[in-house]
Formats: C-alpha cells, structure tokens, sequence
C-alpha cells in the first residue's frame, strides 16, 4: 500500500508540473479592422468641402496600427447614413510610421497624423432651399479592403454659393482705406437666406487675416471704409460673399463664396488734418499787460499732432508765431502793442507731418 501511495503522489506531482507548462487558449488573429474615425470636420469654401480629420493610429484589438488601406469619402443627402457603398472617391493610405513589435502592442503613437480631402460639389446637389444639406463621413480601410464602419458624419448647407464681387478696388484716402466694388445680381433676400459681403486685410509678412467689415448686399452703399489700420504699412485686401442661413432656435450658419483677387494698398500719409474751425480771437488788457485770446474748435483726427498759428497786420504776410507744435486748440499772445489790429489762422499738424491749410482768418485790435 505504501508503495502505491507513493506511486500516486509522484504521478500526480508530475501531471501538476505538466499543466503548469500548457499555455493558455490560443487568441484568433487579428483582423487589423482600424478603429473608425470620431473627429471629421467640413468648411464649405465657394461650392468646394474641404474635410480633415485624423488619421487612426488603433485598430479595434487595441493595437498600435502597422499598415493602412485607403479612405473612402462618402457623401450624402441623408444624414442617417450608415456605410459608405458608393463613395465619391478614395484617398491613397499615408505611410504610417515604421513600429516595432513591442510599440505594436501599444495604442498610443508618438505623433497623430492628419488627412484631408476637398470635395467640389456637382451644381446638381445645390437648391435654394436653405434647410438643405449634404452629409458627410469616411471610411477607412485595412490593407484588405475592410472597414469597422464609418466615422461621425457632418454637414454642410446646399444652397449655391455666390460668385465674388466684380470690381474690386482698395486705395488709400483721408478718411482711410477705401473698398469698393461692383453689386452682383442677386435674388432678394429673405428671413432664412441673408448675404453680406465681407472685406478681409491682411499684414504683408503676415499669415493671419482680420475682418476689415461688413455690409449687406441688399445695403445701398456698395464700398467700405477701413479706418483700423496702420499708416505707413503695405496690406492686402479681398472680399467675399457670406451666406448667412437662419433656422429658429439656432445660431446662424453660414460659409463664404469664393474670394475676389487681393488688392495690395501701401498705406502711406499725405494726407493733412482737416482745417480748424471756429477761431475766434479776444483781447485783454486793461489793468495787466496786453494780450490776445485765441481758441478753436478741436481737431478730431487721431494721429493728430498739434497746431500752427498765424498772424500777420494788414497788407502783410502771414508768419508762425509758436515755437513748438500747439498741442490744445488755444492760444495767447502777448507780442501785441497798442493800436495794432493784429490777423491770426490756424493750421493742423499730424503725427507725420502733414500739416493743413490754414483757417479763416480771425481779427482782433489793441487799443
């Protein structure tokens, strides 16, 4: 009995040892399938869609991706789209960076990669009606031509875009820089489809752009006046038509048309300040030493830098009696002797220089 006992233990011991060294059900292999995309976006630009997104850098196993298929661009009028069977087209797969086994096992890529894609819209898909629209998403394939499914889909209105203005012109005038340009026909506008032409300036060496204005199509002016520049710089202009579409209990969407050529204006000052007015010229006297009052109405330019004055006695020639730039619209001379009638103007003097013509004249006699 002892024997046997013995005998059991050893092979028991044994079949302990044996099952330590099976490995585990085996796992079936992966189907590579890339983990769908979450973050396309859509901006109509004229009667284009231009589509980015990120590139997906996990497959639905959670591994790190190794190789990519191509990515369909589906399109549709109906936003419960739920494949991609008739895609409009297919954008070639990017080399996605060289991994090594042990990065394979992990989702997280050092870098995202991104993807785009512009779409021109056929005339055949744009209405006039402004709650129309055109959905989009992707679908991006494995190396065997399948996918996990589509992305999110977004949309973009369907209305027409309008062409850009005719005409346009910028140029560099006292008020500031003036836009101008030609109206497009165009149908009336309604509570749910408004346009408005929209100027844009930009810096020359710079790459950002800034809205310069705004203006109704259907307004009577057909230019604008941007006065929120810097003189002495070199901007380029252009403009563009906005459609703005209003649903009740949203904000408005809208997209810009296509832009008209750029206009380069060099921003430079010859332009003097407007000429004071108002001059009135009173004289004190008695009790203190003689003097003549002189004020003005104020200047209202910005770069405004100060005033000349004038004076002269009759049959002579006007001569500057400050030594500096007046920098508030008054002024006293105390030059004056008794019996003299003394005629004084002012000018206005800007930043850069420019100086005005002189006012109209204002007398005043000492007794």
């Amino acid at each position: 009995m002892q024997i046997i006992s013995k005998l059991l233990l050893a092979v028991s011991g044994t079949a302990v040892l044996i099952s330590c060294g099976i490995p585990g059900a085996p796992k079936p292999p992966s189907l590579e399938l890339l983990q769908p995309v979450t973050d396309l976006r859509a901006v109509r630009k004229g009667n284009r869609v231009y589509l980015d997104w990120t590139v997906p850098a996990e497959t639905t196993d959670h591994l790190a991706v190794r190789r990519l298929g191509p990515t369909r661009i589906c399109r549709n009028l109906d936003s419960a789209m739920s494949d991609c069977t008739n895609p409009v087209a297919e954008v070639p797969a990017p080399q996605v960076p060289r991994v090594s086994h042990q990065q394979s096992k992990s989702a997280k890529p050092a870098t995202k990669m991104q993807a785009n894609y512009i779409d021109n819209l056929p005339r055949t898909l744009l209405v006039d009606n402004p709650s129309a629209r055109i959905f989009y998403a992707i679908s991006v394939l494995n190396t065997n031509g399948r996918s996990a499914g589509i992305s999110n889909i977004v949309p973009v209105p369907a209305v027409p875009a309008w062409p850009p203005s005719a005409d346009f012109h910028a140029q560099a005038t006292a008020e500031g820089v003036v836009v101008s340009w030609t109206v497009v026909p165009h149908p009336p506008e309604t509570p749910a489809l408004r346009h408005v032409y929209r100027v844009y300036r930009r810096l020359e060496g710079g790459t950002g752009d800034t809205v310069a204005g705004e203006v109704p199509v259907d307004a009577s002016s057909t230019q604008l006046v941007d006065r929120s520049f810097e003189w002495e710089k070199t901007y380029f202009y252009r403009a563009t038509v906005v459609a703005l579409i209003h649903e009740e209990g949203k904000p408005d969407a809208q997209f810009e048309g296509d832009d008209t050529p750029e206009e380069k204006v060099f921003a430079h000052d010859v332009f003097p300040p407007a000429v004071p007015t108002g001059l009135q010229a009173v004289f004190s006297g008695p009790g203190q030493q003689p003097f003549i009052d002189l004020i003005w109405a104020p200047d209202t330019d910005a770069d405004l830098a100060g005033y000349h004055v004038f004076r002269h006695e009759a049959g002579a020639d006007p001569v500057k009696i400050n030594s500096e730039l007046v920098k508030t619209p008054g002024f006293r001379d105390t030059k004056v002797a008794p019996g003299k009638t003394y005629f004084y103007s002012v000018s206005a003097v800007d930043v850069r220089g420019n100086e005005s013509a002189r006012s109209q004249e204002a007398s005043e006699a000492v007794p």
